[in-house]
């Protein structure tokens, strides 16, 4: 059939042209919307600036083809050969090129969004400028293939093959690249916020400046990988493989990486605020320093040395413990969520319910804490409960006083400034909290519930495993007797009864210096 021939009959309303020939044919600009060309052979064709929307080509044969600037919107390209095809500014939104054959293609600023390339092969295909926003490339092949400055913005690439692939300043945030491969792939401040690479393979890729704000890495791995100035703070790096990486410089604040490998990883200079350090892999590891302060502005800097490195990245969960001396029924467990709910709104550091263990005598009530210094602020805040209270927030801000202007009578000069430094961070954070009150109850009744009445001990415990208690009210874990019955006095009784016994200076200042930055800080 002719060029002729195929014209005179599509504009009579034929539309059904399967496995025409018609290689090296002039179709520019030619308007075959609809048209069936499934099988077609078209190799070294010009189809520039066709209008092939909605059009036929599965299994056609389009080696070399020139479709530069072409409408190929929901056209079917399912299975069709486009190797080395010229595609540049083409528009393939919402088309089909399921298991299409495209190596080498050019795709410069090609519009892909929403196209299904399940399947597709696009070795050494040149993608820059692209987009391919909500595009299907589930299982594609990628090798090789340029995308530098492409939007794949929502884009699926599950087991997709990437490696070598260059996303340099490509826009992949919210894409899902799960168990994908992308061994020495570029992606040189790439944005990938939000994205998925659960279970990537990212060995030795190019991850340096790139933004894996919120990122889902767990299990990922990026043994050797570049990842020096990359943002991965708030990403899931549980069970993240890091082994000789280099993140240099990058960004880990509040990021959750517990398990994860840092073996022979160099971590200088990373920002590390609000960052759990246990349950980690830290062999051979390499860091001279790193900015803990909590807004990554080099206010608060912790310098290294074998022994407090080894103590930094092998830290526990800081920890305040509630004991209350009875044990918790269902109506104070209600009474005690709405209060706690309350005072999360007010103090969001405390965000997250404590765990609870109820006893046959007592119930324990622990507040995980993301580092030391919130300590004594969250315990000043999680006794506001309990008929304690008053008794307790007066002892923590007697505490930190006594370290803010005791503790050079114990300690050297330096480490004397260094405590008084530290207090005196802890006091502005109590003077921010010293103005919450209790939350009132809907239910009057419930404030005095035996639960709250009890006996209370509050302790914490910081990241070096170290434990201070707070105070603990005199009566807590004692069982009343009939003292007239033993003719003790009462009167004896309620000396003993009244003191409080309060941590020693030493043990004050011992449990300060526990924290990790206590040393080092400047």
């Amino acid at each position: 059939m002719t060029l002729k021939e195929l014209l005179e009959r599509y504009a009579a309303g034929e539309r059904d042209f399967g496995a025409i020939v018609l290689s090296e044919a002039n179709l520019s600009r030619i308007d075959l919307r609809d048209a069936n060309l499934s099988h077609a052979i078209l190799s070294i064709a010009n189809l520039s600036g066709a209008n092939l929307g909605g059009a036929n080509l599965s299994y056609a044969k389009m080696n070399v083809t020139r479709l530069s600037g072409a409408n190929l919107v929901r056209a079917n390209l399912r299975g069709t050969i486009l190797n080395v095809a010229n595609m540049i500014r083409a528009n393939l939104s919402h088309a089909d090129l399921k298991e299409a054959a495209l190596i080498r293609a050019e795709m410069i600023r090609a519009n892909l969004s929403q196209a299904d390339l399940t399947g597709a092969n696009l070795n050494a295909a040149d993608l820059r400028e692209s987009t391919l926003r909500q595009t299907d490339l589930s299982g594609a092949n990628l090798n090789e293939s340029d995308l530098r400055g492409s939007s794949l913005v929502a884009a699926i690439l599950v087991n997709a093959n990437l490696i070598g692939t260059d996303f340099s300043k490509a826009d992949l945030s919210g894409a899902d690249l799960s168990n994908c491969e992308l061994r020495h792939a570029r992606l040189h401040r790439a944005n990938l916020s939000g994205a998925s690479l659960r279970g990537a393979n990212l060995r030795w890729a190019d991850l340096s400046g790139a933004n894996l704000r919120w990122a889902d890495l767990s299990e990922a791995k990026l043994s050797g990988a570049n990842l020096i100035g990359a943002n991965l703070s708030c990403a899931n790096l549980l069970n993240t493989s890091f082994v000789h990486a280099d993140l240099t410089q990058s960004n880990l604040i509040r990021a959750d990486w517990e398990g994860a490998d840092l073996s022979g990883a160099i971590l200088t200079g990373t920002k590390l605020y609000g960052v759990a350090r246990f349950n980690l892999t830290t062999e051979g590891m390499s860091c001279d320093w790193l900015d803990v302060s909590p807004n990554g502005d080099h206010s608060q800097i912790v310098r290294f040395d074998r022994e407090n490195f080894e103590r930094f990245f092998n830290q526990t969960p800081p920890t305040v413990q509630i004991a209350i001396d009875t044990p918790i029924d269902s109506a104070a467990m209600l009474a005690l969520t709405n209060l706690y709910h309350q005072l999360g709104e007010q103090y969001p550091d405390m965000g997250q319910p404590p765990s609870i263990e109820v006893g046959y005598r007592r119930t324990t009530l622990t507040f995980r804490v993301e580092s030391d210094e919130m300590l004594f602020p969250t315990a000043f805040v999680a006794v506001l409960p309990f008929k304690d209270a008053d008794n307790t927030q007066k002892t923590i801000l007697n505490l930190v006083r006594l370290v803010q202007t005791k503790s050079q009578d114990v300690l050297g000069v330096k480490a004397a400034n260094q405590a008084a430094k530290l207090s005196v961070a802890i006091m502005q954070r109590l003077r921010k909290v010293s103005n919450l009150k209790c939350p009132v109850l809907s239910d009057p009744d419930a404030s005095q519930l035996e639960f709250f009445q009890a006996s209370t001990q509050t302790s914490i415990s910081n990241s070096s495993d170290r434990t201070l208690t707070v105070f603990s009210n005199p009566t807590f874990g004692k069982r009343f007797f009939n003292a007239a019955e033993l003719g003790i006095p009462m009167s004896a009784l309620s000396s003993q009864r009244a003191q409080v016994v309060l941590p020693s200076l030493s043990e004050i200042l011992n449990f300060v210096q526990g924290f990790y930055s206590f040393d080092e800080v400047r």
